[in-house]
């Protein structure tokens, strides 16, 4: 991919990727996405994961979701 190099250690072994910006920018900003998307998935893989039921919960309790009362009943209209 243009805009995007590497760079070896003495084994040749890929330590290190440079990206130029404006080499990347001739392609859409899909490709770019999803580029950042895999480098910073590959960086996180050994982080421990959180489960959705907690992130949910401290997203609710901090108000920055709001979630429709669950004992409500849902209504249909008749026709």
């Amino acid at each position: 991919m243009k805009g995007v190099s590497f760079v070896t250690d003495e084994t040749r072994k890929r330590r290190y990727a440079q990206i130029d910006l404006k080499g990347i920018s001739q392609y859409d900003d899909n490709a770019f996405e999803d580029l950042m998307d895999l480098i910073i998935a590959e960086a996180r893989k050994d982080e421990k994961s959180i489960p959705w039921e907690s992130v949910k919960a401290e997203l609710i309790k901090e108000g920055k979701i709001n979630v429709p009362n669950s004992r409500k009943a849902v209504r249909k209209k008749r026709a």
